[in-house]
Order: structure tokens, then sequence, then C-alpha cells
């Protein structure tokens, strides 16, 4: 008999395309039956089998403190009551943005959206408005959400302008958009020394997360940052993945580097649909009603995403908070490749705050080729094997997992002696 997983899957896809509303959910790189939750609770989800498992994915960031946390519950219950959207300003909406500028320093004033998609589409609009330039710079393996001008690509590390990686991007807007190589900073520079005058915006993932979890080099960033001011161009760092991920002051504050524009989401909305775009005054002026950028949301900065996202933030603000995530997120990832070289497999990990990359290659990898060259397959034998266990892992080997504040040292051990007895399999 199917599992209710497997029913539901099978009837998903006669109305839902492909069976899921994102496609990295329907289990695609790593084969199988995708698993519907019905249920979280701290660092935990049950399935609809009534399978529960020590999650890893956290709704792709967003549950920094764990799932169903009470104050985050209480904090929507409170909001709820009152109504579910205005389509009008409310208090928690100018609260959220005196939070945001005052523990972002780089923004000085923000504007509330519903996703990281939009957050990132508008802000590279703002800066191609404020510089009147169309020439944007994105790096390669980095993703910035599913707008027009960010699904593009060039071969591995060409100095060229990008081709739609998607059908439906029509090939004269993906002109505009230059994609370079990740970690590579006299890439960069030449880019600048060719094109810097029709450069509107550098955007970047300062933390990859899309391409599995990728460091960036300090000369990298400080190119980035350099060529901007030289040229003109805005730097925009897109911190949907790591804003308040890896940091409190996030990733731009944890490497001494300051954007023009930044992107949030994920954790500002505390689960639920909310994102964020902020900067300079005199960028974020250029914004509709004060100036000619147009940009506009019915749900933007909604009751009950605002209420959420303002609970999360006080949490996260606690004294020693970070550290100790990092530190579970560190014990994680050591204790993973020391079961695998125990047994002789060719496996790394590493970890920024509480995001972590785990890699079936000798070295963590830092580029984009890098992470090609990682033994896909392996991992793929490893996520089922962990998910069997009862630990959920993101289903593809080219994405970021994330700790949660309510992992216990317990669920650590458990799931690094998981992994041990399937590295011990193999030998």
């Amino acid at each position: 008999m199917n599992s209710r997983n497997q029913q539901l899957f099978e009837r998903a896809q006669r109305h839902i395309p492909g069976g899921v509303n994102s496609p990295v959910r329907a289990f695609r790189s790593v084969g199988g039956t995708p698993r519907f939750f019905q249920k979280g609770v701290g660092a935990r989800v049950q399935d609809a089998d009534g399978t529960w498992y020590v999650d890893y994915v956290g709704s792709w960031g967003p549950m920094i403190l764990g799932h169903a946390d009470p104050a985050v519950i209480a904090a929507v219950q409170s909001a709820l009551v009152d109504g579910l959207s205005f389509g009008a300003p409310t208090e928690r909406e100018v609260d959220m943005a005196d939070l945001l500028c005052t523990l972002v320093p780089s923004m000085e004033m923000v504007r509330l959206v519903s996703s990281g998609t939009e957050a990132t589409m508008s802000a590279i609009r703002l800066a191609r408005g404020y510089t009147g330039r169309d020439l944007l710079i994105k790096f390669e393996g980095c993703y910035h959400g599913h707008s027009d001008s960010l699904l593009v690509k060039a071969g591995s590390g060409a100095l060229t302008f990008g081709n739609p990686s998607s059908a439906g991007v029509p090939a004269d807007l993906a002109q505009h958009t230059m994609v370079l190589a990740y970690n590579d900073p006299q890439q960069l520079v030449d880019a600048f020394a060719e094109h810097g005058s029709r450069i509107a915006a550098v955007i970047v993932e300062p933390v990859v997360g899309n391409m599995n979890l990728i460091v960036p080099t300090s000369e990298f960033l400080k190119a980035m940052r350099d060529q901007c001011t030289r040229h003109g161009a805005v730097l925009i760092f897109d911190e949907v993945m790591t804003g308040f991920r890896v940091a409190l002051e996030s990733a731009q504050g944890l490497f001494g580097i300051t954007p023009d524009l930044s992107t949030f989401g994920k954790v500002v909305g505390g689960g639920m649909p909310l994102g964020a775009f902020g900067g300079k005054r005199e960028i974020m002026a250029q914004i509709a009603p004060l100036g000619p950028v147009y940009q506009a949301g019915t749900l933007s900065g909604n009751p009950l995403a605002t209420a959420a996202g303002l609970a999360t933030l006080r949490r996260v603000q606690e004294e020693g908070f970070y550290p100790a995530l990092s530190a579970k997120t560190k014990a994680l990832c050591d204790g993973l490749v020391a079961a695998a070289r125990r047994h002789g497999v060719a496996f790394s990990a590493q970890n920024v705050g509480g995001m972590f990359g785990i890699y079936f290659a000798e070295h963590c990898p830092g580029t984009y080729d890098e992470v090609l060259a990682c033994d896909k397959e392996a991992f793929n034998h490893f996520f089922h094997a962990m998910l069997d266990a009862g630990h959920y892992f993101a289903p593809s080997a080219f994405e970021a997992g994330f700790v949660s504040a309510a992992h216990s040292d317990a669920d650590i051990a458990a799931t690094i002696a998981a992994a041990d007895t399937y590295f011990g399999s193999l030998t």
C-alpha cells in the first residue's frame, strides 16, 4: 500500500505542475517521493505518515528559532484577531522598519515587501533608476529569486553577457546581465575596466547558499566594494538567506563590508511571507511615492508577517544567541566530518553562523566549478539514508542547510550517530 506521502504526491501532480509549488521540493535531484509535512515542533517536523524528522532545512532558513516557537505563535495569534490585511499602514510596519535600520547600520531607509524575490527585483530596479544605467553583474551559482533579470547564466568563469537559463526570459533582457565567477576578484576588476560606465549594480550572496554553502574570500568582497565605489555602481548584498542567520549584524557586519543596498527575507518574517530592501537614504528616496522608481504591493508588510518577524528578531537579539547557534552548527559539521573520515569517506563540511554546507569531496569548495566536482550521487545516497533514519537534509547537493536554536545537543549527536552508521555501511 502506498504511503500517505505517495498518495498526496500522486494527487498533487494532477493539478500542480510537478506536484509541487517550488521546484526543489519535488525531489527531482535526489529521486524518490517528497515528504508532505503536517506539523513542526522545535527542531522536528512530522510528515503525512506520522514520521518525525530532525529538520535541517527549516523552511529553507527562516525557522531560526525552530518550528512553532511559542513567542512567535503568540504574536501571530494576537495579530490575527484584529484582521489579516488592510492594504494601509500599520504600526508594526513602522516598528519593523525602525528595528531593521537599527540592526543593519548600512540601512537608512527600508521598504517592506512579501518575498525575497520581490526584494531583489525591486533593489535592482532601484539601482538602475538611481544610476541611469542598465548593466547588472551577478555571479555564477548565486540565486537571487526568479525575476527575469536574474534567470541568466554564462559558461563557468566566462566574462560574457548572460543567456536566458529559463524559457520565457527574453534574450534582449538577459543581455543586460553579466555573469562572472564567484570568488574571482580579477575578473570583476576586468569587467569594470571594460564596462564600468554602464554598470548599474553588482548583486551578490555574501555567503552563497544556493550552490551549497560557499564562503567568500576577503579579497573578493573588497574588490566588489572598491570597484562599485570607483565606478559609481550600486553594491547590493542579497541577505535574504544570510540576514540575521549568520550573525545579528548579518553577513555585511560579519565581514566588515558596507553595501549600498541590502535585501532581506526568510528570518525577518519568522516563517511568514515577508521581505525587505533598503540602504542609503539618497538611493531609497528614488522609490515611489518620493521618486520615479515604481514599486508596490498590496500585502507588503502585512500584520501577521510583521508580527512574526518582530517576535523573531526580538529573540535573536538575546545575549549569546549567535555564539550558541554557531557552536551547534559547527559541532554538527565537525561530527559529520569525523564520522566520514573514520570510515575513509571523502567528505567535508563548514558553517557560517547557523548555515552549513556538506560536500562529498576532500575539501570544502570555494567556487562554482569546485561545487560541480563534488560527488552528487554520493550525496543522494546519503540523503536517503539519513531520511530513512529520521534526519531531514535539503533534497539537493546544491543547497545549504540550517540549524535552529531549538536543536539540542542530543539532536546533533543523533544525527552524527546516524551518519556514522551510514558511512560505516559503505566500507
